[in-house]
């Protein structure tokens, strides 16, 4: 009787930045903000990046480029989203297909996906000064983006059309100055006051 082979389970390692996370951010941000509780420190829950195609929604070369751009930066298949209410100015009507295309990142891609971001693609914006430190009442951030070509990961022919994205950082904190403090361990690029970086 043939003996069988147990399965080499190997580890993948945890992406950088998560790892930095809990093994230091986590304390420090805890020391720093004053918090009595590890459970209180701030903590990234989720990041959607996502592509209106609204006015292009006829396009079908358009929603093509759309598609393999988010497929390819987020390493995750995109979703439709579809209208929620009717808009007569642009055309829209509630439960219209395709007004946009969205990719919800947790886990290892999300903390990768922001690693590329803030490391490889926000220095590769022309004239860089920073980013807006505008976050909304919940805590949350979104940061838009003008042109896809930023990334490494599109050729030359994938950024002919040329659109942007919006990328939102879902925040469980008190307080949006404890999120942005968690951004700013992660390295987030936010412009100074004065408007010089």
């Amino acid at each position: 009787m043939a003996e069988k082979k147990a399965a080499v389970v190997t580890a993948v390692p945890a992406p950088r930045l998560k790892a930095l996370y809990q093994g230091t951010y986590r304390k420090e941000l805890q020391t720093e903000l004053g918090l009595a509780n590890v459970h209180q420190v701030p903590k990234l829950e989720k990041i959607v990046v996502s592509v209106g195609i609204g006015k292009n929604k006829d396009d079908k070369r358009h929603y093509e480029v759309v598609r393999n751009t988010l497929e390819k930066v987020t390493g995750q298949y995109p979703v439709d989203r579809m209208a929620k209410k009717s808009i007569a100015t642009f055309k829209i009507r509630a439960g219209m297909n395709r007004v946009g295309i969205s990719v919800t990142l947790r886990g290892a891609r999300m903390y990768e996906f922001m690693d590329r971001l803030i490391n490889i693609a926000l220095p590769r914006v022309r004239d860089f000064h920073g980013v807006s430190a505008k976050f909304d009442k919940g805590g949350n951030y979104n940061l838009g983006i003008t042109d896809q070509s930023i990334f490494p990961e599109l050729t030359f022919e994938e950024t002919q059309v040329i659109h942007g994205m919006q990328v939102t950082f879902v925040i469980k904190s008190e307080h949006r100055d404890q999120s942005r403090a968690l951004l700013e361990k992660f390295g987030m690029p936010f412009e100074k006051k004065g408007g010089v970086k």
